[in-house]
């Protein structure tokens, strides 16, 4: 059996001392003798007593931590993202408190309240696929809880965001395809009840019809979860087709790179078959053979965003602000697999 953990109220009673005596000597406070506080810290010590800090934040109202919610942390983005929220957080003092919901709406709900449970000063979170029902985000507006969304984000709903502009790099993606003279471009997309896929879709489309092209749906795959295996499944979806595509833009770099992997296996050549791109920039964007061609989502900076922007929150928490949005411009990265860097000829 674990032994008991000492208390206040232990040092309390062996040093014949008030509770709140001893608080105050544990936390330094002027008015508790230097004699006093030698005697209760050196108690403490002997007797390997540990603060409750959930109980300190309980009775101030402030924990200096802050709650964070991903779907998961096994990829480069999300990795990435908490890197940059710690990064500033930890400068301004604030400790982090990281759940995962793995792409689960009730575990989401369970996160939130868990969160909420253990005082934090505020939340930033980036949806679950799976999420319809947003009553647990409804809890924490109701008790004024400083909430801000990033990535994937409440689509309608008048909440503090930091995104980056999916559909202007899904636009500038398809643009660049066509530049390479591909006409016939399909689309490999995620639920488009989710901002971040349905921004990307939306950017494709336009940029085929900026160019006077038709958007074919039997060129846009939709997937549940884009995952790697997707990939196979859409490639052979394509090349059933009379006259399949001769490009694909995928609005994730997992399901590109199990379509390169397809596409091989298919005899065909990337990018002189058939042109690819993915979003995300994903660390094995850049070791592939071909390098994918991809789209930079920022994701230390959309971090650093979200954090300076629930902490400005937390900070004005006694004034009614308006909710923000802020918005992140990506950046293309032209490689191999799209046709971006062709093979020079050799001289004769």
């Amino acid at each position: 059996m674990a032994p008991k953990r000492a208390s206040i109220s232990d040092i309390a009673q062996e040093l014949n001392l008030a509770v709140s005596t001893v608080s105050r000597a544990l936390s330094g406070h002027s008015r508790i003798s230097e004699a006093t506080r030698e005697r209760v810290w050196k108690l403490a010590e002997q007797l390997k007593y540990q603060p409750n800090h959930l109980a300190a934040a309980l009775r101030k109202g402030r924990s200096n931590t802050l709650g964070v919610i991903v779907p998961n942390i096994d990829g480069h983005f999300f990795a990435l993202v908490v890197k940059g929220i710690e990064e500033v957080a930890n400068q301004a003092g604030f400790n982090v408190m990281l759940c995962q919901s793995n792409e689960d709406n009730a575990h989401e709900a369970k996160n939130v309240e868990t969160l909420m449970n253990a005082q934090v000063d505020g939340i930033l979170v980036s949806l679950s696929r799976s999420t319809h029902d947003f009553k647990h985000f409804h809890k924490v507006q109701q008790r004024h809880m400083p909430l801000v969304f990033f990535d994937r984000i409440l689509n309608g709903s008048d909440v503090s965001a930091v995104v980056v502009d999916d559909y202007q790099g899904a636009y500038q993606m398809t643009k660049h395809l066509l530049e390479q003279g591909r006409r016939r471009i399909a689309h490999f997309g995620g639920p488009q009840h989710l901002n971040i896929y349905k921004d990307r879709y939306q950017g494709y489309s336009q940029a085929l019809r900026d160019a006077g092209l038709p958007v074919e749906e039997e060129l846009v795959v939709l997937f549940k979860d884009m995952s790697m295996a997707d990939g196979p499944a859409g490639v052979r979806r394509l090349l059933a087709l009379p006259q399949p595509p001769n490009a694909i833009f995928s609005a994730g770099d997992f399901t590109a790179v199990g379509a390169l992997r397809a596409l091989k296996q298919h005899g065909l050549r990337v990018p002189q078959d058939m042109a690819l791109a993915g979003f995300g920039n994903e660390t094995f964007s850049s070791l592939t053979d071909p390098m994918l061609s991809t789209v930079d989502q920022l994701c230390e900076e959309m971090g650093g965003a979200a954090v300076r922007l629930l902490l400005e929150m937390i900070q004005e928490r006694n004034r009614q602000l308006s909710p923000r949005k802020i918005v992140l411009q990506p950046k293309l990265l032209k490689r191999e697999s799209s046709g971006a860097l062709q093979e020079q000829p050799l001289a004769v």
